[in-house]
This record gives C-alpha cells, sequence and structure tokens, in this order.
C-alpha cells in the first residue's frame, strides 16, 4: 500500500493563525476503484481564502472541517489511473488539497501542458489568481483606455496580474505593495506606471501623487486603511472590483471613513468569487496562457520546500512576506 503525508486543520484560529492550528499525518492509498484517478502533487498553491475558510463562519462556502485535509489548488502528474480520460503521466491541476497525493473522481481535475508554460504556473498567472486577476479586472472594473486603475498587493500572485492586464488594455496602472524592493519590482518588471510603497507612511499624498486624474477602478485585495484612502480618490462612476480583505482576516477592524464617496461620486462596488464563473475561464485561461507563453505576462513565485514548510508559509502569506505566488513544492 502506498502512503503519503497531509497536513489537516487540528483547530480554529483563535485571532492570528498559529503552526499549532495544522496537524501532519500519514495517509494509506486505497486500491483504486473505477472512474478514480491517483495524482502525486508537485506543487501546492497557498492562498488568503483559505483563511476564511478555517472559520466557522456563514460565507460563500463551508467552512474547513476539523480533522479533515486543508483545502488547496494541486498542479501534478498521474500516477494511476481507472479513468477513461487520464492516462498515467498526464499532468493535472485539481483541489487535492494540502497532501503529497490525491485520489478524486477526476471532476475536478483539469489536464494541462507544460510545454510552454511551467506546471507551477499552472497555480498562478495560469490558474485561479490569474483568472481572479482577469475576471475582476475586465468584468468588474471593465476598464476603458486612458483610465487609471489601482490594485492592492500589486507584487502578489492576483495583483501583479491585474496591472499588467490593465497595460495591456491602454491604461495607467498603480500598484500599491510593502516596501521598496516589491514597489521597484512592480515598476521595472511588471511595467506599472507607479508603485506606492504603503509602509513608507505617506500612503495618502503618494496616492495622490500616483494619480493626479484620479482613479477610475480599484481591484481590492487588502481593504483596510489602504482601500479607505484609495476610495477617496475615485472618480465619478468609478468601479470597485472588491476580490480579498487580507488585512481583517486576522480580526483587524475594517472601517471605511469615506463611505460617503460611494453616494457622492456614484461608485459601485461588487465583490466576486471567480469559481462561481467556470463559463469564463475558457476564454480568460487563453488569454493568460497565450500571454505567460509567450513572456508578456510576467511572474514571480516564492516556494516553499516539503509539506511540512506548509503552515510557516501560509502565516508568512497573511503578514505580506511571500514575493508574488506562494507554493509549496512537493516533489
Amino acid at each position: 500500500m502506498t502512503t503519503y503525508n497531509k497536513l489537516v486543520l487540528a483547530s480554529r484560529p483563535q485571532g492570528v493563525v498559529v503552526p499549532e492550528n495544522f496537524r501532519l499525518e500519514t495517509a494509506t492509498v486505497a486500491p483504486l476503484t473505477e472512474g478514480q484517478v491517483l495524482v502525486r502533487n508537485h506543487f501546492l498553491s497557498l492562498d488568503p481564502y483559505m483563511r476564511m475558510r478555517m472559520e466557522d463562519t456563514k460565507s460563500y462556502a463551508a467552512p474547513q472541517a476539523i480533522g479533515e485535509t486543508m483545502i488547496g489548488g494541486t498542479v501534478g502528474i498521474v500516477a494511476e489511473s481507472k479513468h477513461p480520460k487520464y492516462a498515467v503521466g498526464d499532468e493535472v491541476v485539481g483541489m487535492l488539497g494540502w497532501a503529497e497525493m490525491g485520489v478524486c473522481d477526476g471532476t475536478l481535475l483539469r489536464k494541462v501542458d507544460a510545454t510552454h508554460i511551467p506546471l507551477s504556473a499552472y497555480l498562478g498567472s495560469v490558474g485561479m489568481p490569474g483568472m481572479t486577476a482577469w475576471y475582476g479586472l475586465t468584468q468588474i472594473i471593465a476598464p476603458k483606455a486612458g483610465e487609471t486603475v489601482v490594485v492592492s498587493a500589486a507584487s502578489g500572485a492576483v495583483g501583479s496580474v491585474v496591472g499588467q492586464l490593465a497595460k495591456l488594455r491602454g491604461c495607467r496602472a498603480v500598484g500599491i505593495a510593502g516596501g521598496a524592493e516589491k514597489c521597484a519590482y512592480v515598476v521595472n518588471e511588471l511595467g506599472f506606471d507607479a508603485c506606492i510603497d504603503y509602509k513608507a507612511g505617506n500612503l495618502a499624498a503618494d496616492l495622490k501623487a500616483a494619480t493626479p486624474d484620479g482613479i477610475d477602478g480599484i481591484f481590492e485585495n487588502v481593504g483596510g486603511t489602504i482601500f479607505d484612502t484609495c476610495i477617496a480618490r475615485m472618480n465619478p462612476f468609478g468601479r470597485i472590483a472588491l476580490c480579498g480583505l487580507i488585512s481583517g482576516y486576522d480580526g483587524e477592524p475594517m472601517v471605511i471613513n469615506n463611505m460617503r464617496q460611494f453616494l457622492t461620486m456614484r461608485l459601485s462596488m461588487r465583490g466576486f468569487i471567480v469559481s462561481e464563473h467556470i463559463e469564463l475561464w475558457p476564454e480568460g485561461l487563453k488569454e493568460l496562457g497565450g500571454l505567460v507563453a509567450t513572456g508578456k505576462l510576467k511572474f514571480r513565485e516564492t516556494v516553499a520546500d516539503g509539506l511540512a514548510a506548509a503552515p510557516e508559509a501560509f502565516i508568512g502569506l497573511l503578514k505580506g512576506r511571500n514575493f508574488g505566488k506562494q507554493l509549496v513544492k512537493l516533489v
């Protein structure tokens, strides 16, 4: 019998996430039945949404169950198959969780090709984060050439794609990130017009200087003071794609002092969950895949080594320690 390691949710966080909220276990792969696929995961994706799933609260999806494998996107190779659509050696993206291996019925698997796109990128720019960026920008902000789009967490897996797509559509792209190194990367490597270091302590003044014509679209990943400051710069009929509120995931208050702007500037804001718009994934992934394959869409990865490193890497992600997409290498 084949054994593998997995990480389960041992307890729900009381405030900030700690390593003790997770437990490493060894599992055994039972013989496959007809229609099942065994995948050896090569990379695990760590994403902010996982923090919300750790809470036992009403949300868009059921809470992560205590004692069960943590939810998470994976990419790997089919090791054994009794499914007619999948063969041994196929490269596949799935949702097999924080585990070195996984068995599924093939429903949530998707074949990919690593010939021109790195396998890991299917968990980043050509995966769920990339689609999140694509959907929020194209379907909610829907910017016109010449408009200004601001994105928080601009050096991250989602924000970095938002800005590059906005530039390709003729927009002024302004990022917000933490630290001079990240801001330099956003401007010099990703091609944003400007990037504001919120840690420098001059957020309002720096944002005003970077958006002389105001803001037409906000792609929001952070919330809190950063979001509130951006709202004050919005132009009439501005659009906000509310993707994440990571600054409040550990219980910090989420105060908006500039709520009046929604009335006076006639703003619209829409939260979204990209998995609810699967019908648009083929269109978005086609564009994203083509851009990555031709080097027109750049990305960066932070990779933790081994499943046991996942809890600390996840905690680091929530604190903004990662640079680009946070992954765990399992092979």
